[in-house]
């Protein structure tokens, strides 16, 4: 489900959902690079970045949107942009559909003769066995895994565009509260305790790692669908306590309290048990090698000596 396309001419890339975790990362790692670690694709040589935040531009305001796209004649779209909170989601399904579906059809219909990257989920699955590659079919259970299901289908169908699905994502956010380490952390700072899911899955990844393979996809050419993700199968008890311990080495006085809890007993909307991710698929195409969360834990706690 890849395909090698043609990198795109210099000029402005734009970058939405910029204020955003992994948006915020893409911009971070653009600025660290030099001319000649991009080659002379899109985010190459005299490359521009324009990191699109809500104060900038409404993606739902479509009209706006198309004149921005005028002016700016960006050669590449890399859309992180989404309403994804699963519970908003389920509550205002309508809204989720607007952010995750419509807003993507438009954007991709303006880049339809340029590169165009969409960020996706590990959620379009059912978790039902884990491990799943690029071709297995999807089988959402939310509203927002729906929305994200839908989204690819629109991207697949241009041979330009790119889908990347990508499971939890940690590093630090503009705002302080988008990565699922800042969740937790923020929930410890209020002297609450976390019950995190010991028979719940996931295949969690550094925020700056997703950046940097999805700059390398784009200035590659690679276009089709990758599975982006950490190279470690992990329960969210087990997420949690690797992140407990960055924390309490970051800050001695925090109390990082978490039970073990089970989706046996759980009662909300429905969940995926086993999202992890094959991506052999990315790993050939980049000649690259998933790191470990353990790894990105290991540097956090180096960090904090």
């Amino acid at each position: 489900m890849s395909r090698q396309g043609t990198a795109p001419a210099l000029g402005p890339v734009w970058i939405t959902g910029a204020g955003g975790l992994i948006g915020h990362a893409l911009v971070q790692v653009a600025s660290e690079r030099s001319a000649t670690d991009w080659g002379t694709g899109a985010g190459g040589r005299g490359c521009s970045i324009l990191a699109l935040t809500r104060g900038i531009v409404d993606l739902t305001h479509f009209a706006a949107v198309d004149r921005l796209f005028t002016e700016e004649q960006p050669v590449g779209v890399i859309h992180c942009a989404a309403m994804s909170k699963s519970p908003d989601c389920q509550k205002d399904p309508a809204n989720a559909r607007l952010n995750n579906v419509e807003v993507t059809r438009h954007l991709a219909d303006l880049a339809c003769e340029i590169p165009f990257l969409f960020l996706s989920t590990d959620l379009v699955f059912d978790g039902r066995r884990g491990g799943y590659s690029e071709s297995d079919p999807v089988n959402p259970l939310s509203v927002y895994a729906e929305t994200k299901a839908e989204a690819e289908q629109i991207i697949l169908s241009n041979q330009r565009h790119s889908v990347i699905r990508t499971s939890l994502n940690c590093g630090k956010s503009p705002s302080g509260h988008r990565a699922f380490n800042e969740e937790m952390r923020n929930t410890w700072q209020l002297g609450r305790t976390l019950d995190l899911f010991v028979d719940e899955f996931r295949t969690p990844i550094s925020a700056l790692e997703t950046a940097r393979n999805i700059w390398k996809l784009l200035t590659a050419g690679q276009t089709g669908l990758f599975h982006l993700a950490g190279g470690e199968r992990l329960s969210r008890y087990e997420i949690g306590l690797k992140v407990a311990e960055v924390c309490r080495k970051q800050d001695p006085s925090l109390l990082t309290s978490l039970r073990p809890a089970s989706l046996t007993h759980y009662q909300g909307a429905p969940r995926a048990p086993d999202t992890c991710l094959d991506c052999r698929r990315i790993e050939e195409t980049l000649g690259i090698k998933m790191p470990l969360f353990s790894t990105w834990i290991i540097e956090q706690l180096s960090q904090s000596k």
